[in-house]
């Protein structure tokens, strides 16, 4: 399967957003990706007001990201926020394209480093798995990365690619972090990890102000024993890997710690 990360600084504004995720669409496209992936908050930056923004799932904001998907003729995940309870919203990713129509809502919130995501996001509760190319893909977003058992569940359920879709926040040791936990992730369940970040905003003239996670770019493939194998710098850009889905048998076969789980 050929997988294209498409890393990009989100704006506050769902409309021009919609322009990045065309122009990461068409140069995935052009490169005969199978897969699209961008990176959580693709609708709209955090430290945005997201209820506001935040539109159901058949709202005009997915309604162009499936067109786009359709048109280009590959599947897609792109972040996005809907209505959810209470007055917040969900951190939802949007899977379409090549017949798929499905979502994943965020499980584990960003309640860390002084952010408090709960208090206006609600959280998911429904692992997700769909098959892209032949391969089936497991759905992830940026603090998830935190905790290995929704990873080993994922590939329980026969994920041989786990997409990681971040918005991750900057700070002193925050990219050793980054890297590290994908790669541990990667080790754990023996699955290639697709991580897509949002760029850090700083490389196009954007200071970031407050404490919303607006990323530090460094989106990467890490192949089933941990190796980063293709990673981008901190700048928008677009990394196209193709991802052998017989790497993960040998890996395995190499290292069965799934088949060797005591707990």
């Amino acid at each position: 399967m050929r997988i294209a990360l498409c890393q990009l600084v989100s704006t506050p504004e769902p409309a021009a957003n919609l322009e990045l995720v065309a122009d990461g669409v068409r140069r995935a496209a052009e490169a005969g990706a199978d897969l699209a992936v961008f990176p959580e908050a693709a609708m709209a930056c955090f430290g945005t007001k997201l209820a506001p923004i935040a539109e159901p799932l058949d709202g005009p904001w997915a309604t162009e990201v499936r067109r786009l998907a359709d048109e280009a003729g590959i599947a897609v995940v792109a972040g996005m926020f809907t209505p959810a309870d209470e007055g917040r919203v969900s951190n939802t990713l949007l899977v379409t394209g090549r017949g798929l129509d499905a979502h994943y809502d965020k499980i584990h919130l960003y309640d860390a480093f002084g952010f408090a995501e709960s208090r206006t996001v609600a959280p998911g509760s429904e692992p997700l798995v769909v098959e892209v190319a032949g391969t089936k893909v497991g759905v992830t977003t940026c603090y998830d990365v935190r905790f290995p058992g929704l990873f080993t569940t994922l590939a329980d359920r026969g994920a041989a690619v786990i997409v990681t879709a971040a918005s991750w926040g900057a700070g002193p040791g925050k990219r050793d972090q980054w890297e590290l936990l994908t790669r541990a992730r990667a080790l754990d369940c023996t699955t290639w990890i697709a991580a897509c970040g949002q760029a850090d905003p700083r490389t196009t003239g954007v200071e970031p102000s407050g404490k919303a996670p607006t990323g530090i770019g460094y989106s990467a493939v890490v192949s089933p024993l941990g190796e980063i194998r293709a990673q981008l710098a901190d700048a928008p850009d677009v990394l196209v890997a193709d991802l052998d889905e017989d790497a993960v048998r040998r890996a395995r076969e190499s290292v069965p710690v799934l088949a060797n789980r005591r707990f």
